[in-house]
C-alpha cells in the first residue's frame, strides 16, 4: 500500500471533500479523486460515500483511520530522526483561544523557534473549540477539560482574573469599592448566545445580568476597557499590555481558570508533536507567572 495514496485519503477525511483535500495537499481535485480510487482498488473496498454535504467514511473507511494516522505519526517521526536534523523542524499548528493567542502564545513560541530554526508554527485564534479528528490544528489550548474523545488532555495552568477599568472610566464614574456599587456601571464582556464554553460566563457567576458593550472577542473587550467604555473581567496576564488599566475589588471579586492542551490520542509520547508539547506547557506557566507577578 502506497504511503502516499493513505497521506490523501486522511485529507480526503479531514476535509470532506477531494476540493478542499487537494488545497491543503497542492495537488488539483481530479488527481485526488484518481488517488482514492487507486486505494479503494488495492484495498477492495469503498472507503468513502459522497453525498450533497461531501465525502463521508463508510465502514470500511472508518476502519483505516486509526492505522493510517499511526502511519503519518511514523511518518514524521522518520523525518525528525533524519540525518542532519537538528531540533524540531516541520510545522506546528496550535489551535487557540483568542486571549491565551494574543496575549501569550507570540513569546512563548517566538523563543522555542528561536531555539528550533527548522520549526514553523501557525497560531489559530478563534473564539470556539477546536475539531482535532479533522486536523483544524494539531493541537489545541481550551479553558476547560473535554469530556470525552480520542484525545489525551493535559493541564497546563492555572490563571487569574479580575474586574478592571481604565483610569480615565474610574475618575468619570467613580470606583466601585462593593459588589452593590457595580451595578451603577456599565459592562464591558461576552455577546451572550456566543460563550462557547461555560467558563467563560465570568460576568453571570459574578451576577451581572446586562452588558451594554459586548463581543466575542477578548481583544476586543480588553480595547473597548482601554477606552474607558466601562468595567469588565480582565485577564491578568493581559493587564501588563494595558497600563491604562486597573484592577479594581481585588478583594472581593477573584477568579480563577485553566488552560488545558488537547492532542490527538495517536500521538507518540515521544515524538515531534510531544517534544513541542513541552516545550510550549514550561513557556506557558513561566509566561503566565511572570505576568500576573506585574499585576
Amino acid at each position: 500500500m502506497d504511503w502516499d495514496d493513505m497521506r490523501v485519503f486522511l485529507a480526503v477525511a479531514r476535509a470532506e471533500s477531494l476540493s478542499g483535500a487537494g488545497r491543503g495537499l497542492k495537488i488539483d481535485p481530479a488527481t485526488v479523486g484518481r488517488r482514492i480510487a487507486r486505494l479503494e482498488e488495492a484495498i477492495g473496498a469503498r472507503l468513502f460515500a459522497k453525498s450533497p454535504q461531501g465525502y463521508a467514511l463508510t465502514d470500511a473507511g472508518a476502519r483505516l483511520i486509526g492505522p493510517a494516522e499511526r502511519a503519518e505519526a511514523a511518518m514524521a517521526g522518520a523525518m525528525e530522526e533524519r540525518p542532519g536534523a537538528a531540533g524540531l523542524t516541520g510545522q506546528v499548528r496550535i489551535g487557540a483561544p483568542d486571549g491565551c493567542a494574543n496575549y501569550l502564545l507570540p513569546q512563548v513560541v517566538a523563543a522555542i523557534c528561536d531555539a528550533n530554526p527548522g520549526l514553523e508554527v501557525q497560531i489559530v485564534a478563534l473564539p470556539r473549540v477546536f475539531n482535532l479528528s479533522k486536523r483544524e490544528a494539531d493541537m489545541a489550548i481550551a479553558v476547560s477539560r473535554p469530556a470525552g474523545g480520542r484525545v489525551t488532555v493535559q493541564k497546563l495552568t492555572d490563571y487569574r482574573l479580575h474586574l478592571a477599568a481604565s483610569r480615565s472610566y474610574l475618575g468619570r464614574c467613580g470606583t466601585p469599592l462593593t459588589p452593590e456599587d457595580l451595578w451603577a456601571h456599565r459592562f464591558v464582556g461576552y455577546i451572550s448566545d456566543m460563550i462557547f464554553d461555560k467558563e467563560l460566563d465570568y460576568l453571570a457567576e459574578i451576577g451581572v445580568a446586562s452588558v451594554p458593550l459586548a463581543s466575542n472577542s477578548v481583544s476586543v473587550q480588553l480595547n473597548w476597557l482601554r477606552a474607558g467604555g466601562g468595567i469588565g473581567v480582565a485577564h491578568d496576564f493581559a493587564l501588563p499590555s494595558a497600563p491604562e488599566l486597573v484592577r479594581v475589588m481585588t478583594d472581593r471579586i477573584s477568579l480563577t481558570r485553566s488552560f488545558w492542551l488537547i492532542r490527538h490520542a495517536g500521538d507518540g509520547r515521544g515524538s515531534r508533536l510531544s517534544r513541542f508539547a513541552d516545550l510550549l506547557a514550561t513557556g506557558l506557566r513561566r509566561e503566565v507567572s511572570r505576568l500576573e507577578a506585574l499585576c
